[in-house]
This record gives C-alpha cells, structure tokens and sequence, in this order.
C-alpha cells in the first residue's frame, strides 16, 4: 500500500501545471482603496498672499472703478488632512475704499455737507481694518480627476469667516476731515464680521512651493455707511502670493496584490492536454492497481527467495536544495549502506542528481559532481574499497520520479545501484 499512496502523490503533483511558478504575484498603489493618513506633522503649508479688492455696496457703486481699489494682504497656516479637505487660518489687512451718505458720519458731527461732496451727493471715505479669518477647503481637482503627485495645477474651492478691527477711518471731503474709528459713539462699529467664499488657484513650482491666485467674494457686515445700518456689504478682491510645504507633501494609496494573468501559447496547450492525458492514464492504471489489491490474495507459497530487482537503487540519498554535504539522517543512510557491501561481493554505481527546475546548467553539474564525491568519499573512509564503487553523473531529472516542479525534491540526490 505504500507504494500505491506514493504513486498517487506522485500523480497529485505531475497534475498541477508547470507555469504555476512562472509568473509572480506584484504589488502596485490602488487609488480606489482611499488613502493612507499622513503623519500629522506632514502636509502642513504657510502662505503669503497680497493684491486688491473692491467694495461693491449701494454707495460705493456711486463711485468710479478705480476709486474702489484698495490694498490687501494676508498670512494664512494650514494643513490638508487629505488629498482633498484641509483648513487654514491667519490674519489678514484690508484696506476699504468707497463712498457713503452725507447724512451719516458728517451729519453727526457737525460737519458741513456741502464741503465733503464727491460728485454733489456722497462722501468719500476708506476704511483700515486687521483681523482673522478661518477656511475649510476642497481640492475639486483631487476630488473629480483623481489625486495625481506632482499635478501641476490645482483649483481649491474654500469657504470660512472673518473677524476684523478697523483701526482707522477716514472722511474724505474737499475739508480732508479725518475721523478715528474709536471716537465716543462709534464703538460698536469698530469691528465687523464677514462669510466669505473663493477660489484657491495653485501652481506647482517644486516638491514644496506652489505660486497662488486667491479669487474670493465676501458678505461684510456694514459698517461704512453709518450709525444704525445692520445691512451687509459685498467685497470682491484677487491676490497673488506663494505657498510653502512642510514635510511630506504627498499621499500613498494602500498596497494591494496583482495576480499575473497567464495566457497559453499553442503549444503550451498541447503540451498541457498531452499532461493531462498522461495524467489520466496513470489515475486509470491507479484505479486498476486498487481494485486488484481489493480482491483476497492467495496464500504464499513455499519457494525460494524473491531476486532482488538489479535495476532497483540499493540507497538513494537526498540532499537540500543547493547543498552538497551529507545532512542528517542520510548519515545514518550511508552507514547502514557500507555495512550492506561490506558483506556483499560487488561493484556499485553511484549516479550524482540535480533537478533542473531551479538554478543553472552551471550549478546544477557543480552539485552533481560535489554530491556524488562526497558519498564515495564518506564510503571509502567507512572501509569500503574504491575500487568497487564508480560515479557518474546525468544532467537531467531522475525520470522515475520525474512529475513535474513540485517533484523536484526527489532529483536532489545520489542513487546507489549494483551492478550486474
């Protein structure tokens, strides 16, 4: 029964195809999987962003384009949390240019209207203000096309509030009448709240530095046409300005396994079908084998001893993949074998072996020769004549036990035969 569970084995392994191994398994980014969260001190940037807005309330349109135009500035810190949502947050100047009613400012004052006209109906005035300012922000780009390092632009919308101080204020009429913000009865409209809404329009220049153009629009609370005015001022503007990264300013996707797809040639398929047909054939002879060892066997009768088969290895000894030396029990092997021809008369053949799936023509002869001279010379020192023991090698699987790579093992060995 041994022997039949070994030929089965053997089958099992001659059946699984040889290209199995002959492609391997990679590993590549997918994006679809998301991305993995950086350190949190990466992906933190600064800005510096400068240029000009315009007031756009009823009064200020009274007014020429031009007269509008005033400075802007800010310093913003931030950090994206992912190749899509970040926040920022700074501090900012903006300096406010248009036009309000005579009967607000200058009517409270005393002022005399008839001196501090533009155009005969407004006054003239611009506004100096500090404060802060928080966005959220949403990489569009990242978030329709897909994130790509080193895209060379990207268009970030953001939305957030404001919070600022105006710390001077000016009238300006032909009697160039100056007011401070802070005067007695004028505190409360000393500071003012905005919502805001823009356009982050980015420009790689390297790894770590980007060029921007901020195009923004902004509900201000009034606080330019007067005492008693709750109304809310729009404020567009455009600055330029540079952005710095910090650390690591990309992002990885998780590793996944791509399994190679494996397309047969015309002739790797006759050869497979030629396997498989051969494989049948010996699950067929197996059967057959099971069958007849089923079936009550007759009762041994008295003879002379069985003959040993001559072409049947007296020893094999086997060997690890890429190793020459006797390991382990094969020891014990070459023991008991030179206690086996120290009392028999004969002459003995020893057959060096290497599998030819695995290395080189070249290593494979090494280990051939290296193998077989180390059992002679192992024998010859156990007291076994040399003269009785000839080496030979074969450059190819033992074809006995030959089915295919996973059977490999078995060619990695030295058989020890005697000779007729």
């Amino acid at each position: 029964m041994k022997k039949i569970t070994l030929m089965a084995l053997a089958c099992a392994m001659f059946m699984v195809p040889a290209v199995a191994n002959a492609q391997e398994v990679t590993y590549v980014e997918d994006p679809a999987q998301g991305y993995t969260f950086n350190r949190f001190q990466d992906n933190w940037f600064v800005q510096g962003l400068g240029g000009a807005g315009i007031m756009m309330s009823r009064s200020d349109n009274e007014a020429d384009f031009a007269d509008r135009i005033g400075w802007k500035g800010a310093l913003m810190i931030g950090k994206w949390f992912s190749p899509v949502a970040g926040v920022r947050f700074g501090g900012e100047f903006n300096q406010m240019k248009g036009l309000t009613a005579p009967d607000n400012y200058p009517a409270k004052l005393g002022v005399r209207a008839d001196r501090a006209l533009y155009d005969g109906k407004f006054l003239e005035q611009q506004f100096n203000d500090v404060g802060g300012a928080a966005d959220f922000m949403l990489n569009m780009t990242n978030w329709i096309l897909g994130y790509k390092p080193g895209r060379f632009y990207n268009a970030t919308l953001y939305a957030g509030a404001s919070a600022h101080w105006v710390w001077e204020r000016e009238n300006q009429g032909r009697g160039d009448w100056k007011y401070a913000g802070d005067q007695k009865g004028d505190n409360k409209h000393s500071r003012h709240f905005g919502m805001r809404a823009g356009l982050m329009n980015s420009f790689r220049l390297t790894n770590h530095i980007d060029a921007l153009l901020d195009l923004r629009f902004e509900e201000i609370q009034e606080h330019i046409d007067g005492w008693g005015h709750r109304t809310w001022n729009e404020y567009v503007s455009a600055q330029l300005g540079i952005a710095y990264k910090f650390n690591n300013t990309e992002w990885t996707a998780p590793v996944v396994p791509v399994c190679p797809e494996y397309k047969y040639t015309n002739a790797e398929g006759d050869a497979l079908v030629a396997r498989l047909s051969q494989a049948d054939r010996k699950i067929a002879d197996l059967e057959n084998q099971l069958r007849n060892c089923a079936k009550p066997q007759p009762a041994p009768q008295p003879g002379p001893a069985p003959v040993a088969d001559s072409d049947a290895p007296l020893a094999t000894i086997y060997y690890p993949i890429n190793v020459s030396k006797i390991v382990g029990v094969q020891n014990d092997v070459v023991d008991a074998v030179a206690e086996v021809m120290k009392s028999e008369n004969k002459t003995y053949t020893l057959t060096g072996w290497a599998d030819n799936y695995t290395g080189n023509d070249k290593i494979n002869t090494r280990l051939r020769k290296d193998r077989v001279a180390g059992v002679k010379a192992a024998l010859t020192k156990k007291g076994i004549d040399e003269n009785r023991l000839s080496t030979q090698i074969i450059d190819s699987n033992r074809p006995e036990v030959d089915f295919g790579p996973k059977s490999a093992p078995l060619s990695r060995a030295v058989t020890i035969v005697r000779n007729k």
